[in-house]
């Protein structure tokens, strides 16, 4: 395995920093970026940090993923956590461990927001600590 991260962002992501910052904070997405990728260079890892709005693009990158035999994925699918059995399909065909990622608590939101079609494939869930969250994602995927 190699010593690369993943670290995939699913749709509306893009607009941290002005979306309801009230449940997800007001770090942009490049500010996680910024952070992940310096905690990431301490560790000796390196980063691979993308967001996209379409699902059979996370499907595609998890995939990728699997072929470079990356360390880990920490996967932010957003909504898609929420619908997507093709995410999960998509992890549980790959060797690559998962940590699931939420900067809010689901749990705690709406209660279609409760069920996650990731958890059951991912290797941890981390939720509900702001930005900070992708930082513990981060130090569990390092010592996988």
């Amino acid at each position: 395995m190699t010593s690369t991260i993943f670290a995939l962002n699913g749709p509306n992501l893009n607009l941290l920093g002005t979306r309801e910052p009230e449940i997800y904070g007001s770090d942009t997405l490049d500010d996680i970026s910024a952070m992940v990728a310096a905690r990431a260079s301490e560790l000796g890892l390196e980063v691979d940090f993308r967001q996209t709005n379409h699902e059979g693009t996370l499907v595609d990158w998890l995939h990728e993923a699997h072929a470079t035999d990356a360390k880990a994925i920490l996967l932010n699918a957003a909504a898609y956590t929420h619908t997507s059995i093709a995410l999960f399909d998509a992890i549980k065909a790959i060797r690559v461990p998962v940590i699931e990622v939420h900067l809010s608590d689901p749990e705690t939101r709406e209660p279609f927001r409760h069920h996650s079609f990731v958890e059951p494939g991912a290797v941890a869930v981390v939720k509900g600590l702001g930005a900070k969250g992708y930082l513990v994602a981060l130090e569990r995927a390092a010592a996988l």
